[in-house]
């Protein structure tokens, strides 16, 4: 088991990320809580009905973080999977939400269509064939035959590809997919949602600036406690890289590591998943805390920006 199991981004005004996530792209909230290192904001986890591994993508809203400046040692482009024959239908829902996005274009065969969130987040939809067969959430308003099936994966700028690609393939589980340009492509066998890291190289680039808009890190799919041990030695003792003890983050078990390219990584367990405190009917509705959060519930609560959709 292999693949991507979150990415997580840095946005401003927490009730704009919801109403673009949930009203435009169609994703369900699964999960409202804070950042459990700074309480007074949010994190926002957008995904499937159930907030599979592979669909996830969180937001940390700092209101008044400056905007990021995309470079070399960030994610440049975070991609999303949907069916093949929903390219059209997408480009026109974009042009009637008024999202600022690129003309269509192949990468790899496929069918790709950019775009940008209110934070300027870069993103893309990819028309994948036969993704109309996977399960999709229809509580966001898009028909099932064009609805987002969870991450396809994401592509990083670096300055050399080789020792970022040796961590994809000798630790995480992908192996080389194929080269376009100056784009090299890794898969995760047998994975659907968010098996595929892209690596652009851009030797002599500028440096990005992490902030409003950018990947924050990207969290990968571990099945069990010992097979993210085994990750972390491998990481350790094969790569010498310092990598994190594990922190319980409620959801997931994480480490975490920054990777050669400057990318911070994070290796989350599957179990034991979003439904643990709520049922999967209730997901994302109430504010969520840590048991040793808890006792702070009525500072926190009344600390944080009522959530609002736009109408």
């Amino acid at each position: 088991m292999s693949g991507i199991h979150h990415i997580t981004a840095i946005a401003g005004d927490a009730s704009r990320n919801l109403d673009f996530y949930t009203r435009v792209l169609g994703l369900r909230l699964v999960k409202k809580t804070v950042n459990y290192d700074d309480p007074g904001t949010y994190h926002l986890y957008f995904g499937d009905e159930e907030g599979h591994p592979g669909t996830i993508l969180t937001f940390f809203p700092w209101a008044h973080a400056p905007k990021g400046r995309a470079g070399v040692g960030l994610a440049q482009q975070t991609m999303f999977r949907v069916p093949e024959a929903a390219i059209g239908y997408w480009a026109h829902r974009l042009v009637e939400k008024g999202v600022p996005h690129e003309a269509i274009e192949k990468r790899f065969g496929q069918s790709v269509l950019s775009f940008t969130d209110p934070d300027g987040m870069s993103l893309a939809l990819v028309g994948v064939a036969g993704a109309e067969t996977e399960a999709a959430w229809l509580g966001g308003g898009i028909a099932a035959e064009h609805a987002i099936r969870g991450f396809h994966g994401i592509r990083l700028l670096l300055e050399d590809a080789k020792p970022t690609a040796a961590i994809l393939t000798d630790v995480l589980g992908f192996s080389e997919g194929g080269v376009e340009g100056p784009v090299t492509r890794f898969v995760a066998d047998g994975t659907t949602a968010g098996g595929v890291i892209e690596i652009r190289e851009a030797k002599g680039f500028l440096a990005g600036n992490m902030g409003r808009g950018s990947v924050h890190h990207v969290a990968f799919r571990a099945a069990t406690d010992e097979a993210q041990a085994e990750m972390r030695r491998k990481l350790v003792k094969g790569h010498r890289l310092h990598v994190t003890e594990q922190i319980d983050r409620n959801y997931f078990r994480s480490i975490y590591f920054r990777e050669p390219g400057g990318v911070i990584f994070e290796i989350a367990t599957d179990e034991p998943g979003f439904a643990i405190d709520e049922t999967v009917a209730t997901l994302g509705q109430a504010l969520k805390l840590p048991a040793f959060l808890e006792s702070q519930r009525q500072e926190i609560e009344a600390s944080l920006q009522p959530l609002e959709q736009a109408a």
